[in-house]
Parts: structure tokens; C-alpha cells; sequence
């Protein structure tokens, strides 16, 4: 019994930048703005998908389940980040910290292959426009969202699984603002090599191979977009291709920066302000790169709005 209380403690000590009390107010007013656009950004996209006709297309689909997982992943991490600003203790309990490493591993495992997917919806509605809706009908986009969730659990099961049985002998200070695999990794007593090579195996199957795959079809939509005849329709293409080629870059490069880069003490504190843009200010963005840069999406905004005014005026 002994064993087991020296090995895992109750809690866990956030740390992040404790060291730097004076980044607390700013950090707080930045996290919580973030937070308060990505809920709006973010429900706001899944309402008007679901709502407007024009928008029940596989794109759209897809766009949905994007905008559902990157609120649910800042719901699981910003909370908790806001609580530990405000207060003196920047504690989580076991538990807490068990539950934010498996839901944010798996919707953010969940995200990398969403995004593949959705460059293949792209890659299929450009290259194949004439097959596209036989091409990806309902119960194939069904299948592929299943999938892209189903993987993104399992591969969390899998690590936070590997994760949690390494002997921490009662260390319980995170050098970050929240439980993930590479700071939960550092407290271990243990060695850590398998974790680590395990680790950096499942994250090339997650970021770089598809990651490669969005690069690959891309350059055959790129192909394709240069053969259209109208110029309007090379603008649309391209418009709608660059929306999801930002958020694309965006969470690639800061999550293979997180997870593939070698470890390093320099880096440390460097990598808490990446692993903020990646959970916090990449969800925010999102929203706003899809209606910003998207015609339908914008009209489907003013089309609702419209509605509901006029609904209002009629019950006046």
C-alpha cells in the first residue's frame, strides 16, 4: 500500500508559468477570451450547418464534426486553466488529470484524421466533380467522422494507458498548464525510452502521415484548380481549399512542433506558449478562417439572422 501511495499522488501541481506571476492577469484575459469566441465561433458553425438547407453537404458535415471537436478539446482544458490562474493552489486532482490527458489526447487525435478526411472531400469534389455526390454519399461521410473519432480514442486508450502505469515515486510537480503525455512522461522514476519511441511512433501514423497525404492531394487540387476555364471558379476553388489549408498548417506545424521535436531544456518554456496556440488559439481561429473566407457560410449567417429578426418582428 505504501508502494502504491509513493508511486501515485492525489493530485497534481500545474506549474505552468508559476514562475512568472506577473503573465497571470494577461494569460487569464487571453485564455478566457479565447475560450469565450471558440464557444461562439464553434456553436455557432454547428447551428447554422444544421439549420440552413444550402449547408447539408459533406463539406459541411465534416466542418461540423471539426467545429464540435475543437469545443469539446478547449471545454477539457481551459476551465481548469482559469481555475489555476485565479487561485493560489494550481492543483488537479488524480482523477481530474487523468480524465483532461484521455478526452484532450483523443479529440485531438480525433482532429488529425478529420482533417485528412475533409482534404479528401475537397480532393474528390475538385478532382471528381461529376462524381462527387456518388462518391461521397451519406453513409461514407457517416463512416469516415466514425472513423476519425473511433481512432482518436483508441489511440488515447492506448497512451494514456502506457502513460499512466509509469512510477511517478510521488512526483507530482507538471512543468505545463495541463496533463499531457510528454509532462506527465518527465515526473516518471523510470526509464522512459519505450514510452518515448512509442510515442514517436503513433505520432508520425498521426501527423505526418496524414499530414503527407493532405500535402499529396492538394497538389493534384492545385492541378485541377488550374485547368478550370472561369476565373470565378478558380476564385471560389481556391477560396475554399485555402480556408482548410490554413487550419491545416496551423494545426500540423504546432502539434508536430509539440510532439516530434527532441527534448530540450531551452525549449521548455517555448513549447508551453506552442502547446497554447495549439489547444487554445487554433480552436478560435477556426471558426473564424471557414466564415471569413467562405461565401455559404456567410450567407448562411445573414439567411438565420434574417430569420430570426423576423421572427421576433412577427411574435412583436
Amino acid at each position: 500500500m505504501n508502494k502504491v501511495n509513493e508511486s501515485v499522488p492525489w493530485e497534481f501541481i500545474l506549474l505552468g508559468f508559476s514562475d512568472r506571476p506577473w503573465l497571470e492577469l494577461p494569460l487569464f484575459v487571453i485564455f478566457l477570451v479565447s475560450y469565450i469566441l471558440t464557444i461562439f465561433g464553434n456553436v455557432a458553425i454547428i447551428i447554422v450547418a444544421h439549420v440552413d438547407a444550402k449547408l447539408h453537404t459533406p463539406m459541411y458535415f465534416f466542418l461540423t464534426n471539426l467545429s464540435l471537436l475543437d469545443l469539446c478539446y478547449t471545454t477539457s482544458i481551459v476551465p481548469q486553466m482559469l481555475v489555476n490562474i485565479c487561485s493560489t493552489w494550481k492543483g488537479i486532482s488524480y482523477g481530474g488529470c487523468v480524465a483532461q490527458l484521455f478526452i484532450s489526447l483523443a479529440l485531438g487525435s480525433a482532429e488529425c484524421i478529420l482533417l485528412a478526411i475533409m482534404s479528401f472531400d475537397r480532393f474528390v469534389a475538385i478532382y471528381r466533380p461529376l462524381h462527387y455526390s456518388v462518391i461521397m454519399h451519406q453513409r461514407l461521410c457517416l463512416q469516415l467522422a466514425a472513423a476519425s473519432w473511433i481512432s482518436g480514442f483508441s489511440n488515447s486508450v492506448l497512451q494514456s494507458t502506457l502513460t499512466l502505469e509509469m512510477p511517478l515515486c510521488g512526483h507530482k510537480e507538471v512543468d505545463h498548464f495541463l496533463c499531457e503525455v510528454p509532462a506527465l512522461l518527465k515526473l516518471s522514476c523510470a526509464d522512459t525510452t519505450v514510452n518515448e519511441a512509442e510515442l514517436f511512433f503513433i505520432s508520425v501514423i498521426f501527423l505526418l502521415i496524414p499530414l503527407t497525404l493532405i500535402l499529396i492531394s492538394y497538389g493534384f487540387i492545385t492541378r485541377a484548380i488550374l485547368r478550370i476555364q472561369s476565373v470565378e471558379g478558380r476564385r471560389k476553388a481556391f477560396g475554399t481549399c485555402g480556408s482548410h489549408l490554413i487550419v491545416v498548417l496551423l494545426f500540423y506545424g504546432t502539434a508536430i512542433y509539440m510532439y516530434l521535436q527532441p527534448p530540450s531544456p531551452a525549449s521548455k518554456d517555448r513549447g508551453k506558449a506552442v502547446s497554447l496556440f495549439y489547444g487554445i488559439i487554433t480552436p478560435m481561429l477556426n471558426p473564424l478562417i471557414y466564415t471569413l473566407r467562405n461565401k455559404d457560410v456567410k450567407g448562411a449567417f445573414k439567411r438565420l439572422i434574417l430569420r430570426v429578426f423576423l421572427n421576433k418582428k412577427l411574435e412583436i
